[in-house]
């Protein structure tokens, strides 16, 4: 941007002032004149320009992101209601906001289990987020209610089992489901619709409203907010968490 001031200033006659709101008629006319020459013979000074300009709109979300996660750090990290796997002491906590309606969640969801597998120090949690509609919200539900009733075990194993889902969660899938992971089906179905599973999905939305996040999977590991699977995966925020870096 200076490079295109400064050849501005030398392609103008001395009389412009470039105090925009100055300038006459004429010299706003001369002076676009001028910019419009500038530009046509030097176009890739708008690259360099856009190309700042993304930069810092890039540095300015991440800075973003880092104030609204230490804003809602209790929410995120210490909700004493989503379930937490992996390493319950691992050194990096890695939290994922999950759609099973969602097709990235489905794609990824193996990778994110692998990722912490062969890591071994990464302390998981899933927030249940439904987005996509009613059959999000019943699977939403009902795994809400299969670890309100059967515990983490089961969660987990329910979470898998919806994921894998591919037909809608109707009342007949979903006590199959139940029957395969081992929980009462009758006290699950009749849980799914309570005021402790609705407070849950209530708490998670408004967390995610606080926080901009739109879209799943999202996210947040250490410092980082990333809203999508990151095309080189999830081990470099890993690592820069580790690092004190992200």
């Amino acid at each position: 941007m200076k490079r295109l001031i400064a050849a501005l200033l030398m392609t103008a006659t001395p009389a412009l002032s470039f105090e925009i709101g100055a300038m006459s008629d004429a010299e706003k006319t001369a002076f676009g004149a001028a910019v419009r020459e500038y530009l046509m013979a030097n176009p890739e000074v708008l690259v360099e320009s856009i190309n700042v300009l993304e930069e810092r709109r890039a540095a300015s979300e991440v800075e973003n992101d880092v104030a609204l996660i230490a804003a809602n750090r209790d929410a995120i990290f210490e909700d004493g209601y989503s379930w937490v796997g992996g390493n319950p002491d691992g050194d990096v906590t890695m939290v994922e906001f999950i759609d099973y309606r969602c097709g990235y969640c489905r794609k990824f969801n193996q990778q994110v289990q692998d990722t912490v597998a062969s890591d071994g120090n990464i302390r998981l949690i899933l927030k249940e987020f439904p987005i996509l509609g009613q059959d999000s919200e019943t699977s939403s539900r009902f795994a809400v209610a299969v670890k309100q009733i059967g515990g983490d075990d089961a969660y987990v194993k329910a979470h898998h089992a919806l994921m894998a889902l591919r037909g809608a969660p109707s009342p007949e899938a979903l006590r199959t489901i139940a029957g395969d992971i081992g929980v009462d089906a009758d006290e699950i179905l009749n849980t799914m619709n309570t005021d402790s599973v609705s407070a849950v999905l209530r708490d998670n939305r408004q967390l995610a409203e606080r926080m901009a996040i739109m879209g799943t999977p999202t996210f947040v590991i250490g410092d980082t907010l990333l809203r999508g699977m990151p095309a080189d995966g999830l081990e470099p925020a890993i690592a820069a968490a580790r690092d004190g870096k992200g």
